[in-house]
């Protein structure tokens, strides 16, 4: 193994999360029948030049699960009460944990029947219908694509939700400051793109880097500040439903998954890990980091919809006194928190767009310059127009949760546990049942989730 060793965290550590293109294998076509993976640890055989520690993989995907979402977790409570929604997020919780388990594990098994040290996302898919049964292995690299195109969906709907929010707190603070100005909300959302299209052409990961360092800072004390206005004077539970409405749970569900979802950051996170083996485990990395993300979650979620009942936001930061200064400053940290991470994310579906679709037709130094500019300003163009076709948060957080996130977060994981391991599903077909009852919650949650989001929004015209 030529693993070089670093045994410091540093700031590299804690760069972005959405390094998609790291460690993505183009997968041989081999029969499964014909090899032997007793033999072959693909651990051992990972070069991988800056590896990154056990801690510095337990707060990438802390980082990639804490983010803005968890601002919209009160929220949920309103759609499901107090102790359903308790109840449900820690279980929603278990289920991401459990299929992101799925993932990784089949990327480990097929790593080692096809002696290749590590794969990514969209490989893992595809080389799952590889190994698979014969009719299906065709299929594969339609897979590929599919959820590669899947991820540039998910990405791409998550920061026209940044855009949305950012444009809302900024109103709430002119307001405030300016009461005479009263701009429409789509204004600040064009204005909101001129930073962006700045930021967006910063095209290396690590000179993100100050970005990351800086949004995680303003995220935290943001929180903290959150917290403090939270449990001031806090209601008595009795004030408050246990249990909402049966039509508000798809809400719930969508604002759940859609917060504690980041399926697109674990196998990146696992691949570059310096000791992949403490990744899974009872006390693996990934059981820890998502074990502190529910608690959280569900934590700002009961006493956030405790303190402010049905008059609770979409965001809980719209909830919170504007004419404190205290406020103003959450608010304000927030916003620079979300642009600094918007240029984070956007680089997981550019990366994808850029090797798969314009990089084999580009050559040239100022042809590829000029065909980036163009992708990276196209790219954030798009999220603003559709975030001024939407100007609702609530609406497209539930539809990016229902659609994007429960089909990559669970649907996808089942479907491929099912297909590696179709010869073999486990004593009465255990895995056979078990992965059918995941598919149906994922079309259960996608079908109602979207139809109640399309409503909103139909609703809200």
């Amino acid at each position: 193994m030529t693993i070089k060793n670093d045994t410091s965290v540093s700031m590299s550590n804690f760069n972005s999360t959405t390094t998609l293109a790291t460690n993505e294998i183009i997968f041989p076509a081999q029969s499964k029948d014909t090899l032997n993976d007793d033999d072959y640890n693909p651990f051992e055989h990972r070069v991988i030049e800056h590896p990154t520690s056990t801690l510095g993989s337990l707060i990438h995907i802390l980082k990639s699960s804490l983010g803005t979402g968890i601002l919209a977790m009160p929220n949920a409570f309103k759609n499901a009460g107090l102790l359903f929604g308790f109840v449900a997020t820690i279980a929603v919780g278990y289920l991401c944990t459990y299929c992101i388990h799925i993932l990784v594990d089949a990327s480990h098994v097929i790593c080692r029947k096809s002696k290749i040290p590590s794969l990514g996302l969209s490989e893992t898919c595809g080389a799952a219908f590889d190994y698979g049964p014969k009719r299906l292995r065709r299929f594969a690299d339609t897979v590929k694509t599919v959820v590669d195109v899947a991820l540039i969906t998910t990405y791409f709907m998550g920061l026209c939700v940044y855009v949305v929010f950012i444009s809302e707190s900024l109103e709430q603070l002119v307001l405030h400051w300016y009461p005479d100005v009263t701009f429409n909300t789509r204004l600040y959302m064009v204005m909101v793109m001129v930073p962006l299209l700045i930021s967006a052409q910063v095209r290396e990961l690590k000179y993100l880097v100050p970005f990351s360092f800086f949004a995680n800072i303003f995220l935290v004390v943001s929180f903290g500040i959150t917290l403090y206005y939270v449990f001031i004077d806090v209601p008595d539970l009795s004030t408050r439903p246990l249990f909402s409405k049966f039509s508000q749970l798809p809400s719930f569900f969508s604002i759940v998954i859609f917060a504690m979802e980041g399926v697109g950051v674990i196998m990146p996170v696992e691949n570059s890990m310096k000791h992949p083996e403490r990744f899974l485990g009872c006390c693996g990395v990934l059981n820890i980091a998502m074990a502190t993300v529910v608690l959280i979650y569900a934590t700002i979620g009961f006493f956030g919809f405790l303190k402010y009942g049905d008059a609770t936001y979409a965001s809980i930061t719209l909830n919170l006194p504007v004419e404190e200064l205290p406020a103003q400053c959450v608010k304000l940290l927030i916003v620079l928190s979300v642009y600094l991470t918007y240029n984070l994310q956007m680089y997981v579906p550019l990366d994808i767009i850029w090797r798969k679709v314009l990089s084999p037709k580009v050559d040239g130094k100022i042809k590829t310059h000029l065909a980036q500019i163009t992708m990276r300003c196209l790219f954030v163009a798009g999220t603003v127009v559709i975030a001024v076709a939407v100007p609702n948060l609530e609406p497209i957080i539930t539809l990016v949760g229902a659609v994007c996130l429960s089909s990559l977060g669970i649907l996808l994981p089942a479907v491929i546990d099912t297909v590696l391991y179709w010869d073999n599903l486990g004593y009465l077909n255990w895995k056979l049942v078990k992965n059918v009852f995941l598919m149906l919650f994922s079309i259960l949650a996608l079908i109602s989730g979207s139809v109640v989001s399309v409503s909103s929004l139909i609703h809200v015209y």
